[in-house]
């Protein structure tokens, strides 16, 4: 049963909001499950599609050799499915953010609400899109900077940064709206939501622990897989920049599962305080 807890954030429009535990759960346990295939069993496809590029004297390292011997392949196919899970997971983390808001009581006023809120839902998907694209432009430019080869490899630097666009700024992008420079209120209200998330490091909700945990897992996990790359040991998983892109997607599940056991504690801690003073109001 979803219970209800006070919230006061960037998607807080309502007093009372709902935290689905039960299928945020669920949710999160397939998201992530699908993450971790899709970087470890999707790029097998091209030994299915080309079996000369398999090696028949060591079958037993097909597994291994799909994932290490064109990087720039392995990186694509791992782009086209993240494409894929992560509209879908923003979509979900959208139509949480509308039961987290919404103030309805019928269904009949429920229906409309629903119906306002996702109006340009694609429009939406688009600018999201978009925008990611732009950060993954920043992101290639930042790698670059931070001692990736400059005048080779640009595919492979390239897709990197699409992976890690893909993974920590297009969910929020889409289920919160992009960040611009607009004048309105609404615009303005956005970038210090976004300044507040990814600057302060400071979520107040689940929707936002979801958001921003996995976001800056990513990052981080990126960063540390990059290490492996300069130990001279000579090794086809050294190649760049297999060592960051599979930093940053370990650094993603790790996120969301930290997000998820955090706000499952702290639901369970106020669904005991809220026992609690039931308690003690019925004795009185």
């Amino acid at each position: 049963m979803p219970a209800k807890t006070v919230v006061s954030s960037s998607t807080d429009k309502a007093q009372y909001a709902f935290f689905p535990y039960a299928r945020y759960t669920s949710v999160v346990g397939v998201h992530t499950s699908l993450v971790a295939f899709t970087a470890l069993f999707l790029p097998q496809t091209s030994i299915l599609l080309w079996p000369s590029l398999a090696d028949p004297d060591r079958p037993e390292t097909q597994f291994k050799d799909a994932l290490t011997n064109n990087p720039v392949i392995t990186l694509a196919w791992i782009v086209a499915g993240l494409v894929v899970l992560q509209v879908w997971w923003a979509g979900w983390i959208r139509h949480w953010c509308f039961e987290y808001t919404s103030r309805a009581v019928s269904s009949d006023q429920i229906k409309v609400d629903r119906y306002q809120f996702n109006q340009g839902r694609f429009s939406k998907l688009g600018r999201a899109a978009v925008f990611t694209s732009c950060v993954a432009l920043v992101f290639h430019v930042t790698i670059v900077l931070f001692g990736a080869p400059s005048a080779s490899h640009l595919p492979h630097t390239f897709l990197l940064a699409i992976v890690l666009a893909l993974l920590s700024v297009f969910a929020p992008a889409y289920a919160l709206g992009y960040p611009s420079f607009s004048s309105d209120t609404s615009s303005f209200i956005t970038r210090l939501n976004w300044t507040r998330l990814f600057a302060e490091f400071s979520p107040r909700n689940p929707i936002e622990r979801a958001l921003v945990y996995p976001a800056v897992a990513t990052l981080f996990g990126a960063w540390l897989g990059a290490f492996p790359i300069a130990l001279d040991w000579d090794r086809p998983w050294q190649a760049w920049p297999l060592t960051p892109l599979f930093g940053g997607i370990i650094g993603y599940i790790v996120g969301s599962l930290s997000a998820l056991s955090v706000s499952a504690l702290k639901w369970l801690a106020e669904e005991n305080i809220r026992r609690e003073q039931s308690e003690k109001q019925k004795t009185t």
